[in-house]
């Protein structure tokens, strides 16, 4: 599948290096780039990209102003921000964004990334099932969940986190709190499809939350999150050897 690219960065030497990486992958078209949020809506416009790699902090027009105004476009490209700021991320992702990805960029990383891309623009190409009818194997895009006295309907990518609490689990977006009566197990199957991670027998958390990793004690660790309150969670020493090597993604 060839995926046509393009850059928006106001660094030149950031702008050449992801341009580099990007070479080096197979199948990508890099199309002209963009130096501030403004060129980026104009570039878009003419050159119809899959994908655009965008900066947050840009002079004349920020990368998130410049993905609410692509986000209204009927051909939407896909929406991968690139910065050296990890408290975005929320912002990020309330324009569904398909990743976030820190400066200095890892090649593996990018390529975790492109990996991303492809199924995102896979799943857009397939062909649609008939109304009225879904296929066998369909991604979630809203999670329902029944408190007991209504069904809330939210976004899985929205979850920073869900905890069991005697026999309800909570369920953290940003901004709320969900209290559902099935079980975590129940949850994690529901979003296999996402990147969700079981780091404790009463916790469940979205990696692409994850700011740091601590050791604890014996074997144990703490995680901080990306949110405002940098909210802190046990990882079991069970869980922890290999949610460490998802985070490195071997």
């Amino acid at each position: 599948m060839r995926i046509r690219v393009m850059i928006a960065e106001d660094e030149r030497l950031a702008r050449e290096e992801l341009t580099y990486l990007l070479a080096q992958e197979e199948e990508i078209e890099l199309l002209p780039s963009a130096t501030n949020g403004r060129e980026l809506v104009e570039l878009v416009a003419a050159h119809e990209p899959d994908v655009v790699f965008l900066d947050i902090k840009m002079p004349e027009m920020e990368g998130i102003q410049a993905a609410r105004m692509l986000a209204a476009r009927k051909r939407q490209p896909l929406l991968v921000f690139c910065t050296a700021y990890e408290n975005y991320a929320l912002e990020a992702f309330g324009v569904n964004a398909v990743d976030y990805l820190l400066k200095p960029i890892e090649p593996h990383r990018l390529q975790q990334t492109l990996t991303r891309v492809r199924g995102r623009l896979q799943s857009a190409q397939a062909p649609q099932a008939p109304q009225g009818t879904l296929p066998q194997s369909t991604r979630v895009a809203k999670l329902l969940l029944d408190d007991g006295e209504r069904f809330n309907v939210i976004d899985p990518e929205a979850i920073l986190y869900a905890m069991r609490d005697d026999r309800v689990i909570q369920i953290y977006t940003a901004t709320q709190c969900y209290t559902s009566k099935m079980t975590l197990q129940q949850l994690e199957d529901k979003l296999k499809a996402h990147p969700f991670f079981r780091i404790h027998r009463s916790y469940l958390v979205n990696i692409l939350y994850v700011a740091e990793i601590a050791p604890w004690f014996n074997g144990a660790y703490n995680l901080t999150l990306k949110d405002a309150k940098r909210t802190q969670l046990p990882v079991s020493r069970s869980y922890a050897k290999e949610l460490l090597k998802l985070l490195e993604g071997s």
